[in-house]
């Protein structure tokens, strides 16, 4: 069974790269509205986000599906043929660099590779190991002086300090240590 039909019910984003020619980056930036609008009304989009370029001229699209199937189809639709048509001369999608995650994935990414994420029981015990001293610690401390809030606000207060500490501190820390766990060469 391959990766795509084990997750084919589970949501997907997907991250295309372009290559813009100099002087043409306003023709292209109109282009991407139009584009985006064709996208979400397409079956399955769950939205499409453009990132500018801060110098240089590539820009990305962000594109989220609710599944790989539908991703597929998208890509492989006649309109979004017709679309890059019109972009012929202005912008080259790097195919090179496209990159999907369907989830957890991406705090098990590993920059400039293409290794595929671990088995997700892995990921799963590796987030555990990452959120429970948190979890612990958000507890002791902020519980107590929480006690009294509303119930929207307490709850809020947990996931925003934990996923930032999770997402930028601990979990890119974690697959560091765990990397040869996480990610065994293969056998030879």
């Amino acid at each position: 069974m391959s990766t795509t039909e084990a997750r084919r019910g589970e949501p997907i984003t997907t991250v295309l790269t372009w290559q813009v020619r100099p002087g043409h980056e306003h023709e292209f930036e109109e282009w991407t509205h139009q584009i985006a609008d064709c996208a979400r009304r397409f079956p399955g989009n769950e939205g499409v986000s453009w990132l500018r370029p801060e110098d240089g001229h590539r820009y990305h699209a962000v594109l989220r599906w609710s599944d790989p199937s539908r991703l597929a189809a998208w890509l492989e639709s006649d309109e979004r043929g017709t679309w890059h048509q019109r972009i012929e001369g202005i912008a080259t999608e790097i195919g090179s660099e496209r990159q999907s995650t369907t989830g957890m994935e991406a705090w098990f990414s590993l920059p400039g590779t293409t290794v595929q994420a671990p088995p997700r029981w892995k990921m799963v015990l590796t987030t555990f190991l990452g959120a429970y001293p948190f979890t612990l610690l958000i507890q002791w401390l902020v519980t107590p002086v929480s006690a009294g809030w509303p119930l929207p606000l307490r709850a809020a207060v947990f996931p925003l300090v934990l996923l930032p500490v999770l997402t930028y501190l601990v979990m890119p820390g974690l697959s560091r240590l765990l990397r040869l766990w996480l990610y065994p060469p293969p056998d030879r």
